[in-house]
């Protein structure tokens, strides 16, 4: 079984986009922004275990083990230009996908980041997978992370919870530790204004972790700023940046 939801794969694609999800989140929460995307573009959407195409797999609660998995995932998908973007806890799982290639002499051709601090800044809450159904409902509520239907479907919020807990487990078991070297291709962050989570002040501190081109996007909203009307302004934001440094690259 396929670990990817690709909408429109192509063999010889101008660039492949990869996706990775936030926590609690699946693969199909960027699937509508692959309809605001260039047509020669292969979308490549990871899914981690426990949700969606993998939802019969056991949840993995190391960001270790989450990198592993993905980092093999990705292996037969490097045929062509890769960029990778990545939201919250995605945006861990893409910057250290993208360490790991460029410490191997290939990285990738550009690495969005959104809704994540820079590593070693402190988190704005630790042991929320500990947290009782109730006061991680109202968390994750207040960040605009809890569908709507779950209210009315108690069988699928214990799942869903089960799974957020996995996830954010996994998110505060990340500890980077040492000196991180800088990456050397373009960078480019994203992030909502009103985001408490990841401040936009706080988010231009990933500018120190490359040597390539850098740029910072804020736009109105949440940590979820891109949801909803704001997908296909956000979608058109990115093509642009990933349009731009392949023009660079050529």
């Amino acid at each position: 079984m396929t670990a990817f939801i690709r909408p429109r794969p192509l063999v010889v694609p101008a660039v492949r986009l990869i996706g990775f999800h936030h926590a609690g989140g699946s693969a199909a929460s960027y699937f509508p922004m692959s309809r605001h995307l260039p047509a020669d573009w292969d979308i490549a959407l990871l899914e981690l275990p426990g949700r969606g195409k993998r939802a019969a797999d056991v949840p993995l609660r190391g960001m270790a083990a989450v990198i592993g998995r993905a980092l093999a995932d990705l292996e037969p998908l490097r045929d062509a230009p890769v960029a990778l973007f990545g939201h919250s806890m995605g945006a861990i799982v893409a910057w250290e996908v993208a360490r790991a290639w460029s410490a191997a002499g290939s990285p990738p051709l550009w690495v969005g980041l959104s809704g994540r601090l820079p590593p070693g800044w402190p988190n704005a809450r630790r042991g929320l997978h500990r947290l009782g159904d109730a006061a991680l409902l109202a968390v994750l509520d207040d960040l605009g992370g809890v569908p709507e239907w779950l209210a009315d479907n108690p069988a699928f919020r214990d799942r869903f919870l089960r799974l957020v807990r996995a996830d954010l487990a996994a998110v505060e078991s990340y500890h980077p530790t040492g000196f991180q070297a800088p990456l050397d291709c373009p960078l480019t962050v994203y992030g909502g204004a009103g985001d408490r989570w990841a401040a936009p002040a706080a988010m231009a501190a990933w500018s120190a972790r490359t040597t390539g081109p850098f740029a910072h996007h804020v736009f109105p909203g949440g940590h979820f700023y891109f949801a909803g009307d704001a997908l296909p302004g956000f979608a058109a934001r990115l093509a642009c940046d990933v349009t731009k440094v392949m023009a660079m690259a050529a």
